[in-house]
């Protein structure tokens, strides 16, 4: 599922993108005008919105987005906290207003709950084969046994499940998994593709991560064929 973060604050969308990844594909928006755009046209699951936005306000762009007919879930996520301005963004369109600063865990529960009302269901665990991500707490399980993923072998196998029927680039999961950190370096991928092919290997999986020349990388089951490198 995609999220859209409309927030000019860039670190503070970055801490926000860097809270939700590990359930949805984040995109961020720094000012209303573009935020309204893809809001509209961008085909996303949900939102989470700033108020106060340069180009559009938050109001004015939720307002607008609803007299188009746009019904993606959205989360108004402001410095605003008077009941006024709240009762202004629940009647203006937002589904939920939480104000800033916020806890982590309620974001994912309100984020979880507005896509329940649309009827999206998130699935605690991601299956493929005889093997299970659960994404609660990170552990991969085979049929015998299981194992516990690092933040970054997690990232990128989440990323390899959701797009499982997709070739994946190496470009993507560098940019989704460490976009700008200065870790980021070319063959991050390749080593922890790496890791997690040790750990499908050990926890005997019938699932393997397969490497498409020049494109990039998919999982798939061993009887679909496929080769590395």
């Amino acid at each position: 599922m995609r999220v859209l973060i409309v927030e000019d604050n860039r670190r503070l969308a970055e801490s926000i993108r860097d809270i939700l990844k590990h359930w949805y594909d984040c995109d961020i928006c720094g000012d209303g005008n573009t935020g309204y755009f893809l809001l509209t046209d961008g085909g996303y699951d949900a939102a989470v919105l700033d108020l106060m936005l340069p180009g559009m306000d938050g109001i004015t762009l939720l307002k607008k987005a609803r007299k188009s007919g746009c019904s993606v879930p959205v989360l108004i996520l402001t410095a605003r906290s008077e009941i006024d301005d709240r009762v202004l963004g629940l009647e203006s369109g937002a589904d939920y207003y939480l104000t800033k600063p916020f806890d982590m865990q309620e974001l994912l529960a309100v984020m979880k709950t507005i896509l329940r009302r649309r009827g999206e269901v998130i699935p605690e665990c991601l299956s493929l084969g005889n093997i299970s991500l659960n994404q609660a707490d990170y552990t991969l399980s085979g049929p015998e046994k299981s194992i516990r993923l690092g933040k970054k072998e997690y990232d990128l196998l989440r990323i390899l499940f959701v797009n499982r029927d997709m070739v994946v680039s190496k470009e993507t999961l560098l940019s989704k998994i460490w976009g700008s950190d200065g870790e980021a370096v070319d063959n991050n991928v390749e080593i922890y593709i790496s890791f997690l092919r040790k750990k499908l290997e050990f926890l005997k999986a019938d699932v393997v991560i397969v490497t498409i020349r020049r494109l990039g990388y998919r999982i798939m089951e061993k009887n679909g064929g496929g080769g590395r490198e």
